[in-house]
């Protein structure tokens, strides 16, 4: 069913839906993104040809929606909000596997990888990427000046990381980094974005019928186990390996650089990271950096399946919700004083993780990674600067998942 426009809930200004981000304003929220704040939890804007969709801006709705099964994020839905055209949004490959699936398939897969990703076997990682954060430190520190941090330690340490978990050759980094830029991209053509994405899909897939013939101690040697036994198609496989390559990532290296970005501008917080050796105060710095930037961008996007009652407005069955994690974050209701970073307060309630059964499935390893890279970072080099003024960072106004291109340091 098709979602469309009454006149009891949409108005002839609802504004549109996405907007770029305001240059002026590289960590807080754009003026546009605040003004959706500020029509009230739940509105309506305009959006990808012509749509209509509902946004949800509000902390406590988000996190009930998220939870709620008469929400589906399968991208098939015709009401579905995105910028693809629905009738190619499910087509092979290109559903990114079980995120744009609902229960029970989306649990039924997702259990295939959610054991990888659990505290106890995320915490076993810990040392070896304290390891290579100390190693890629140590290479960049015998390397010119300045150096590009994203290059030199961002993009790195997640890609090495992920790939020795998923069982894929770092050696291929170049390749996988190059098409998953294209995917998250804003600006790319749709044609090139599934490029991309088919690219990245046929490559995983040779490398799950490899992991077939000769298994390994890695996650695709057990997806291609199970693909033996019936539990999944090859091609399924490769769509999981495909969503946890690029999520396992793309989105940690942007939190690196952008967090580094931030500290620098907060010494006094920069400092309480640096000099404490107490793991909970770092955790707790994770968290609120996590909460403050809010690096995913679009939202997380649903279909209404049934009729929802949410803050006084119904929600129709086909209708498209957008639920804007940006700025549940700043909610001042759950967290005081939103736009103020600080360090040590309780931000763990943020959803910068998502929530419900959708929630991702890798930020234990994501968190973990992030936990050893900034003491660290800050340590090793307790001079570090940028190497350029801030306004001469080129962020990623162009990407779905924000960050900066380039980060030039010196120390």
């Amino acid at each position: 069913m098709t979602s469309t426009p009454r006149p009891d809930t949409l108005s002839a200004d609802a504004p549109d839906f996405p907007h770029p981000r305001a240059a002026g304003c590289p960590f807080g929220l754009s003026p546009r993104m605040r003004a959706l704040g500020d029509r009230g939890p739940v509105s309506r804007v305009t959006s990808w040809g012509g749509s209509t969709p509902w946004v949800v801006t509000s902390h406590a709705e988000q996190k009930a929606l998220l939870a709620d099964p008469r929400l589906s994020a399968n991208f098939a839905n015709p009401g579905f909000p995105s910028p693809v055209d629905p009738a190619r949004a499910h087509s092979g490959s290109a559903d990114m596997s079980f995120v744009g699936m609902d229960d029970p398939e989306h649990a039924r897969l997702r259990r295939m990888v959610s054991g990888a990703f659990t505290i106890k076997r995320v915490e076993a990682l810990r040392p070896a990427v304290q390891r290579m954060t100390d190693e890629f430190i140590d290479r960049m520190l015998a390397g010119p000046r300045p150096a590009d941090l994203v290059q030199a330690l961002a993009l790195p340490i997640p890609s090495l990381v992920i790939s020795e978990l998923l069982g894929v050759p770092y050696q291929d980094h170049d390749f996988f980094q190059t098409n998953s830029k294209t995917i998250v991209s804003s600006v790319a053509d749709a044609e090139s974005r599934q490029a991309a994405h088919t690219a990245l899909a046929a490559y995983l897939d040779e490398l799950v019928a490899k992991k077939a013939a000769e298994p390994g101690d890695d996650l695709l040697s057990q997806l291609a186990r199970r693909v033996r036994d019936g539990e999944l198609s090859r091609g399924q496989a490769a769509a999981m390996g495909v969503l946890l390559l690029l999520g396992g990532h793309e989105t940690t290296a942007n939190m690196i650089t952008l967090g580094t970005l931030l500290l620098l501008d907060h010494p006094e917080q920069l400092a309480a990271v640096r000099d404490t050796e107490d793991p909970k105060v770092v955790a707790a710095a994770v968290e609120e950096l996590l909460r403050y930037l809010s690096i995913v961008h679009l939202g997380r996007r649903r279909t209404a399946l049934e009729d929802i009652e949410v803050a006084g407005q119904t929600i129709r069955a086909g209708d498209g919700i957008i639920l804007l994690s940006e700025l549940a974050n700043r909610d001042p209701r759950v967290f005081p004083d939103p736009d103020t970073l600080d360090t040590t307060r309780n931000a763990r309630p943020h959803l910068a993780f998502g929530a419900g059964t959708h929630h991702c499935v890798g930020q234990p390893l994501a968190r973990m990674e992030l936990q050893v890279v900034y003491p660290t970072l800050f340590r090793r080099i307790p001079t570090l600067r940028t190497a350029v003024p801030l306004d001469e960072i080129p962020f990623k106004h162009d990407a779905v998942i924000y960050g900066v291109h380039e980060l030039p340091v010196t120390w």
